[in-house]
C-alpha cells in the first residue's frame, strides 16, 4: 500500500501544480487585457486632448482673423 500511497500523493501533488499554473496564467493574461485597456484609455485621452487643442487654436486664429477686419 505504501507504493500506491505514494503515487496518489504525487498525481494530487501534480494536479494542484497544474491546477496553480492554469490559474497563474489565467491572472497574467487578465493583467494584460487590462494594461491593453489602460494603454488604449491614455491614447483615446490624448487624441481627445490634441482635438481640443485644435480646436482651441482654430477658434483663435478665427477671432484674430476677425479682429484683423474690424480695424
Amino acid at each position: 500500500m505504501g507504493v500506491f500511497d505514494s503515487a496518489k500523493d504525487a498525481a494530487e501533488a501534480t494536479g494542484k501544480k497544474i491546477g496553480e499554473f492554469a490559474d497563474d496564467t489565467k491572472e497574467r493574461i487578465g493583467d494584460k487585457v487590462d494594461e491593453a485597456k489602460a494603454d488604449a484609455e491614455v491614447k483615446k485621452a490624448e487624441g481627445d486632448v490634441r482635438k481640443a487643442e485644435a480646436e482651441r487654436d482654430a477658434t483663435e486664429a478665427k477671432n484674430e482673423y476677425k479682429e484683423k477686419l474690424r480695424d
